[in-house]
């Protein structure tokens, strides 16, 4: 009775029929959308054979999600949220149909494979503040948010588990072309799943104020609320210097592993198995728990585990830390997206979301940048070494504010 009393509070989430319908679609496409990714940066690499273009892959991708997402955040708040989910996830269909046949027809180059990678951003933007936004929608009991909200990234991480490790297959048998299609394909299970739901009737919000009036709105929202100003604050550092580690991943798969695009996909499979355990340790917490103190101990973890993996010549011992890795990387994103999504004003939800988009598409494409440039002189061990140890200098000031925090 006690371990079903257990498992019950580990996916009460999923009393919402709206809640299980979004789940499954989702998981499906994400596990697309990880293939994709995973795809893409292999290629840019086998093209370039350079690390710093591996960062330049990272930020077509993430940094227009950085430029357009406080609009997006706006779009969230004044529209219907699910309407503007429909339509960037139906963009995001074409945009991987666009590269599938890109790919297949075998007549492209790194710069087109970019190009597209910024219209990606671009729709991300949109979707992303409408996405999370739209999850306290879908729970009928609003107690279960939190866990939903858990529940949301063991998706994402299991998705991570799944999809590069398919794709590591794919590309090898296959080629990128079919691992696109995949993609482009796993985007109808979302939209299905839109479809089949039944929200309440969305009724039109009156309001007068500008759009760039609803900016600084959010702005002085933030400012007004240091408990969530803090959290956005540390997300943003550990985008910008702790959380771009992974653009160095091809480099360990192919050339201090000597392995091919299946060590690469297993690379990322391994940090996403650590991860899934981090979240769903997190959704068995007992309501009340500091999540806060968490998101403090598991930013030691993940630093630590950068460090262990930095300079492991060993697949399976890498493999090991990366578990430890993506376990502690598993809450910065999560814990931050569940303090906000449980303490901010409902009319400020899809603006405060876009800042915390904001804080991990900004920084993580500069990031990218930043670690594959130093990477070049440095060498991808003792970057990811030196992240590893900005993950614990960053651990150390928040500890010292962490009254604040």
């Amino acid at each position: 009775m006690a371990e079903g009393h257990k498992r019950q509070n580990v996916f009460k989430a999923f009393r919402s029929r709206n809640y299980r319908l979004y789940f499954t679609g989702q998981s499906i496409s994400l596990i697309g959308t990880w293939m994709q990714r995973t795809s893409v940066y292999w290629l840019v690499y086998v093209l370039t054979k350079s690390s710093f273009m591996l960062g330049v892959a990272v930020f077509a991708t993430q940094f227009p999600s950085f430029l357009f997402s406080v609009f997006g955040g706006v779009v969230s708040d004044r529209y219907d949220r699910y309407r503007v989910l429909l339509f960037t996830q139906a963009a995001s269909l074409v945009q991987a149909l666009l590269l599938t046949a890109l790919v297949l027809c075998n007549h492209y180059n790194v710069w087109e494979i970019l190009s597209l990678s910024v219209l990606l951003g671009v729709i991300n933007a949109f979707d992303v503040p409408a996405r999370h936004a739209l999850i306290y929608d879908m729970v009928d009991y609003k107690e279960d948010l939190s866990n939903a909200i858990a529940l949301n990234s063991s998706m994402v991480n299991l998705a991570r588990l799944i999809g590069p490790a398919i794709a590591g297959i794919v590309l090898e048998k296959l080629g990128a072309g079919i691992c696109f299609l995949g993609n482009a394909l796993s985007f109808l299970t979302v939209i299905i799943s839109l479809l089949l739901m039944k929200l309440p009737t969305y009724v039109p919000k009156v309001n007068e104020k500008r759009g760039w009036a609803d900016l600084r709105a959010g702005l002085v929202y933030l400012k007004d609320t240091p408990s969530i100003g803090h959290v956005i604050l540390l997300l943003a550092c550990m985008s910008l210097l702790v959380l771009p580690f992974t653009t160095l991943l091809p480099v360990y798969a192919k050339v201090i592993f000597n392995g091919n695009a299946a060590t690469f996909g297993y690379l990322n499979s391994f940090i996403g198995l650590g991860a899934i355990g981090g979240t769903f340790f997190l959704a068995s917490l007992r309501p009340g728990t500091n999540l806060k103190k968490i998101l403090l101990v598991n930013t030691f973890v993940f630093g630590a585990g950068l460090i262990l993996f930095s300079h492991m010549n060993s697949l399976p011992f890498a493999l090991l830390f990366a578990v430890i890795t993506g376990f502690g990387m598993m809450s910065q994103t999560t814990i931050s997206n569940t303090i906000i999504q449980t303490s901010v004003a409902l009319e400020m939800r899809g603006r405060v979301i876009s800042y915390f988009a904001m804080a991990y598409f900004g920084m993580l494409p500069i990031g990218g940048l930043l670690i594959g440039s130093v990477s070049y002189y440095l060498g991808s061990p003792n970057t990811i070494l030196a992240q590893g140890l900005a993950a614990l200098l960053i651990g150390l000031f928040s500890l010292f504010d962490v009254n604040k925090f």
